[in-house]
């Protein structure tokens, strides 16, 4: 009883302390944004750019102190000693709970540059941090099921052209491109609907990763896949506030950038195969080492 009042109260100081930060670091964000709304000149919108992303990086490392006072989380972590905070990279992750964000944002703070990810175009209306990663050039993205796009025809390749154009704005300034392949969270569930063949994780949807690299692969320095390993579980964002969370495992690994992953995704059916083919022998070493990580 008394360890589940000390959990839940240093939990509501986690999750207050979580939104204080987000909106002191919001007001700058909009009135910076706001600025390069007025201002369409590309100095003006590359400086915006910039204080945008400092911002930004300000709020992770306020954030990373919440963790580290409030949380108790033993950090397991390998590989991350031979980053660049000044290169392009393509960061690629095994998707289990939205912990993962805080996660990834903890592990490559000043490490790579500030990650960016591909949103649904829904998660705009979330109050503040919608806005904000709007104002910070995040990509929003329509989701079309397979069956919508035969009725539609005229949709297909849209998320190309989407990516194509969020891409010309991280040519400008070092970025950290991230995509959660298996395209949504694992749950049992989801893995006996997919029939998945691999143990821990769910089956990979190539499209995003392949759009990005063909758009900017001669920018790109390396592809860093990282494995994310939770040994009690993967749990909640409460659950991690609470300090429920013991032990983080997280495992990177960095794969050179070669003509064998850049190429024509839509209209090249060998590259397609042999792009399919290169993810799922990375997902399936990542489902050995996930084995490796739990069991240890």
């Amino acid at each position: 009883m008394v360890k589940t009042i000390f959990e839940g109260t240093r939990g509501v100081f986690s999750v207050l302390f979580y939104l204080l930060n987000t909106i002191i670091c919001c007001i700058p964000i909009f009135i910076v944004a706001l600025i390069r709304l007025i201002l369409p000149f590309k100095a003006i919108q590359n400086l915006c750019r910039q204080i945008l992303t400092a911002i930004a990086n300000f709020w992770i490392g306020v954030n990373k102190l919440n963790q580290k006072l409030l949380n108790g989380i033993h950090w397991d972590v390998e590989g991350i000693e031979n980053l660049d905070p000044k290169g392009w990279y393509m960061v690629v992750a095994n998707h289990q709970s939205w912990v993962d964000i805080l996660v990834l944002q903890y592990v490559f703070h000043r490490k790579i540059p500030f990650l960016k990810f591909f949103l649904k175009k829904e998660l705009f209306w979330f109050p503040f941090l919608g806005q904000a990663w709007w104002a910070l050039d995040f990509p929003f993205m329509k989701r079309y099921s397979r069956q919508y796009l035969k009725k539609h025809p005229h949709l297909i390749g849209k998320d190309l052209d989407i990516t194509r154009e969020a891409c010309e704005k991280f040519r400008n300034l070092p970025v950290s491109i991230m995509n959660f392949v298996e395209g949504t969270r694992f749950t049992n569930e989801k893995h006996a609907r997919q029939r998945s063949p691999y143990t821990h994780l769910l089956r990979t949807r190539a499209g995003g990763i392949a759009f990005v690299l063909a758009a900017m692969g001669d920018k790109l320095r390396e592809v860093v896949d990282v494995t994310i390993a939770y040994p009690q579980g993967a749990a909640t964002f409460w659950d991690f506030a609470c300090g429920r969370v013991k032990e983080i495992k997280v495992r990177v690994k960095t794969l050179p950038i070669t003509n064998q992953i850049v190429g024509d995704y839509l209209k090249d059916v060998q590259f397609k195969r042999n792009f399919q083919k290169w993810l799922n022998d990375l997902w399936r070493q990542k489902d050995k080492d996930l084995n490796r990580l739990l069991a240890g």
